[in-house]
């Protein structure tokens, strides 16, 4: 377990080797329950073994990093990417993101704020459009009230499900105990105009049935340069349920940018 200081913040990191001095691929994962360890058996080791290096960490308040009370907003969480990208000296050259759900958001703003640090994005099942913010602020608020008064990461240490207990203390102390929905709350969705700012190619994969579809639709519409990939079957949860499909649509486009740069 590895954790670096970044900006005055202890983020819990992991890096994997890729081979030569290819861009590093920056994973982003999603929403409270989610850290690191999402995209270990899903999209990192084939990242990895293809050759690109990679960089994994636990956002703010997830996982192992730190968990301040507070700056659970884009802005910052897009600061906290840029410090750790200077501390690991990473901040020389493009790096590619790769972001799921909710890190997908976080994705897409870095590549607005911070163009010159983006190579290209890949986007798995992001909310962009719509009216995502107030769903997830009320999904999320609903999920803190409950998880406040159930007692419910007791319930599971007694009966031993350590794992899921940690888990479940850890979404009580971020949803109850930070700043983390009124912050998300405050955001406004993307919008045609954001789409078209942005410089960098972006791969958008999506689920058949997600709900978030027709966002991913305007923003393929609206970028310059953008790839909708959607693959059947499956919703919002295209990391877990359509691995093999998402993967290959990766690693295709790194190969596809690492030709372009080599070239």
């Amino acid at each position: 377990m590895a954790h670096t200081s970044a900006g005055g913040l202890r983020l819990h990191t992991q890096r994997l080797p890729g081979r030569g001095d290819g861009p590093t691929v920056v994973f982003l994962h999603g929403l409270v329950m989610d850290n690191l360890s999402s995209f270990y058996c899903t999209l990192a080791g084939p990242v990895s073994r293809a050759g690109h290096p990679v960089l994994l960490y636990d956002q703010r308040g997830h996982g192992r990093s730190e968990r301040p009370p507070a700056g659970y907003d884009r802005d910052t969480a897009v600061a906290d990417l840029t410090a750790l990208l200077a501390a690991l000296g990473l901040d020389r050259r493009p790096v590619h993101l790769v972001g799921n759900s909710y890190g997908g958001v976080l994705a897409l703003h870095t590549a607005l704020r911070r163009p010159d640090l983006v190579a290209s994005l890949v986007l798995i099942d992001a909310q962009l459009t719509g009216d995502w913010v107030e769903d997830m602020t009320d999904t999320l608020s609903v999920a803190a009230l409950g998880l406040e008064h159930s007692g419910l990461p007791a319930q599971l240490a007694a009966l031993g499900r350590r794992k899921e207990a940690r888990l479940a203390a850890g979404a009580d102390a971020l949803l109850n105990h930070t700043s983390l929905i009124e912050d998300i709350a405050s955001a406004p969705p993307f919008t045609a105009r954001d789409f078209a700012r942005l410089r960098c190619p972006v791969l958008a994969v999506y689920g058949a049935h997600s709900e978030l579809l027709p966002g991913a639709r305007e923003l393929a519409r609206s970028a310059a340069d953008c790839e909708l990939c959607v693959l059947p079957g499956v919703g919002h949860t295209v990391l877990n349920e359509a691995t093999d499909g998402l993967c290959a649509a990766v690693l295709t486009r790194l190969g596809a940018r690492a030709g372009a740069v080599a070239g």
